[in-house]
């Protein structure tokens, strides 16, 4: 069944929405997946599991069709609605935000039907020498490369106050409206970053825990956001101010321009001090949809105990979210760019 997901969730056949009168705004806090509630006890059902001979393909238009007979009276999706709309598109426009309470109650069915249990790996700590470190995810330092992984991330915390100074500063002074979003989020929590740092050593033993947390390219990240008209203009303003003082980028990947799954622009820069970070750019649309609506998708999509069938059908998902999220003006000029060796 899983072939028709790619076709139901293409951007000529999208799904029919289900969506509120009043849009979710950029911050407004949205509910976590965990405690949404899909209404009536027929909602969907997203899934790739053997299912009754005439239950349609998950996402397919007779799939939709049947959860919108299902839908009871008055409920925003219900077919009356939607008949109504068609008649007045303009009075409900199909746009990212309408399309948030759709998107959530999709990934609280997929919660439930996958449990968080399952992804959970044995972690055996009971031989482990004191002073040594083992991650949920059985990523381990010894106590020597314990000791010196405390040391490194007390110097990229301090790293990150003079970057994040720069940040501010390019906030305030740019000339497009770019604002700093998720500075919440700009560095990583320690256990994060000892889980990082172990991946690095185990594949690179002979670094220093302190060299290699610098060449860690994602260890502290910030979001500039834009409103469409002004992105691109933004973006090109922000590289030309970092790039005449001490940064310096060696990789940008444009992901509007051939990413299904995700949208928004990547780069990796170098600071005076040679730690390496990430600048990602965004528009409101797009970053909500990152931080709030597949932030958590993502991660299980890439944790190596998710099964595949179900990797296949979070992508599916972050398909559906992205059909909805509009391209800002003139992001077809940014190219994308890589330094050599870096």
């Amino acid at each position: 069944m899983l072939p028709t997901m790619g076709a139901a969730l293409s951007r000529r056949e999208p799904s029919v929405p289900g969506s509120p009168d009043r849009p979710l705004a950029p911050d407004q806090p949205a509910e976590t997946p965990q405690r949404l509630r899909v209404a009536g006890p027929d909602s969907a059902r997203l899934t790739d599991r053997p299912a009754d001979a005439d239950r349609p393909a998950p996402w397919s238009r007779p799939d939709l069709r049947l959860r919108l007979d299902r839908l009871p009276p008055g409920h925003p999706s219900s077919p009356d609605l939607a008949t109504q709309r068609e008649a007045a598109p303009d009075a409900h426009e199909r746009s990212y935000w309408n399309e948030v309470p759709r998107f959530m109650n999709a990934w609280a069915d997929h919660l439930r039907r996958w449990p968080e249990a399952s992804r959970t790996a044995a972690v055996d700590r009971t031989r482990d020498p004191p002073g040594s470190w083992r991650g949920d995810g059985n990523q381990y330092l010894n106590p020597q490369q314990h000791t010196q992984a405390k040391d490194a991330i007390a110097g990229v915390q301090q790293t990150e106050k003079s970057l994040t100074r720069d940040m501010t500063a390019a906030q305030r002074e740019n000339t497009n409206g770019g604002r700093l979003a998720g500075m919440e989020f700009r560095l990583k929590g320690e256990d994060r970053l000892k889980e990082k740092l172990a991946e690095k050593l185990e594949h690179e033993p002979n670094r220093t825990p302190t060299d290699a947390l610098r060449e860690i390219n994602d260890v502290i990240r910030y979001t500039f956001c834009f409103e469409s008209d002004n992105y691109a203009d933004g973006y090109k303003e922000l590289k030309q101010r970092l790039e005449t003082s001490e940064y310096r980028m060696t990789y940008s990947k444009n992901h509007w321009r051939d990413d299904p799954e995700y949208k928004g622009i990547n780069t990796r820069w170098v600071g005076p001090e040679s730690q390496r970070f990430e600048i990602q750019f965004h528009t409101p649309e797009s970053f909500h949809a990152k931080q709030r609506v597949t932030h958590v998708s993502y991660e299980r999509s890439r944790n190596q105990l998710t099964a595949r069938a179900e990797q296949l059908e979070i992508e599916a998902f972050h398909r559906q979210v992205c059909t909805f999220i509009a391209a800002p003006s003139k992001v077809e000029s940014i190219l994308d760019y890589q330094e050599e060796d870096s």
